[in-house]
């Protein structure tokens, strides 16, 4: 997810961010519609309505999200966007033991955050705003899973989302004058999204929300270590403990003494 992130920033001088998301859609629906074939019953009723829904939100949580990384850090953009699992996780966790996991959790995203923030409040306000929309994706994520094909509702979902986000497409003009430059636009899709979001729906259809939005956590960390050996950000010593503490966090999160969690999906 982080590396395709990680070229879309290198796009960014060629497209502005949103329209760089746009693409990223793009590229996913054309990809997923390739593969999946989705039958007639997926674009029907009420499993469309939900797989649209999921497919703005999510697509929705892609622009805004680049536009944060256009204007702060990667690790900090994906620290701030945590709070959206975090706050999943709260309320669902019943346990003391997930709430110390929790507490190590958020530390750690807080952590890997730095102080890093002030430089750009737009860039904040961006990246809360895909915080916000991480928790939709989250719970929209396994009402999709569980309701029937989630792969094949992934790809309606982006076909949805590319035509209700078209206007964005304006943003992307000077790639479609460069057959590399629109190749690496497909390639962000694929890999930040037909590849991460694939697997989110064979993993949701296993656990509960809750603890998927604790493993979420693991994303900062790679956000951190795709920053540093591709972006050149190096982190700080206060960063490294948050990483330490998130992979903590995460460990003691995911034991179970009492066999598989079973949640509702919403």
């Amino acid at each position: 997810m982080y590396a395709g992130a990680a070229i879309a920033v290198d796009l960014f001088g060629h497209a502005t961010p949103s329209g760089v998301a746009w693409l990223r859609c793009l590229g996913a629906a054309v990809v997923l519609l390739v593969w999946r074939r989705p039958p007639k019953a997926a674009w029907r009723g009420k499993r469309l309505l939900l797989a649209g829904a999921f497919g703005v939100v999510t697509a929705g949580m892609n622009v805004v999200f680049y536009e944060a990384i256009a204007r702060l850090p990667l690790g900090t953009v994906v620290a701030l966007e945590f709070v959206g699992p975090v706050v999943v996780a709260a309320v669902g966790s019943r346990t003391r033991r997930d709430l110390i996991a929790l507490v190590l959790v958020a530390l750690g995203v807080v952590a890997i955050a730095d102080v890093r923030i002030a430089g750009s409040p737009l860039g904040v306000v961006f990246a809360l705003a895909a915080a916000a929309a991480w928790a939709g994706y989250i719970v929209l994520g396994k009402r999709v899973a569980i309701g029937g094909d989630g792969l094949d509702s992934l790809a309606v979902g982006f076909v949805v989302a590319t035509v209700a986000l078209s206007p964005l497409a304006f943003g992307t003009g000077e790639m479609w004058g460069s057959p590399r430059m629109l190749l690496l636009g497909i390639g962000v899709g694929v890999l930040s999204t037909v590849v991460p979001y694939a697997l989110d729906q064979v993993v949701l259809r296993r656990l509960g929300q809750a603890r998927f939005a604790v493993l979420l956590a693991l994303l900062p960390v790679t956000a951190g270590v795709v920053g540093f050996v591709v972006l050149a950000q190096v982190p700080s010593a206060v960063e490294a403990a948050g990483t330490l503490a998130v992979v903590a966090g995460v460990a003691l999160r995911s034991r179970d003494d009492n066999g598989p969690v079973t949640e509702p999906p919403g």
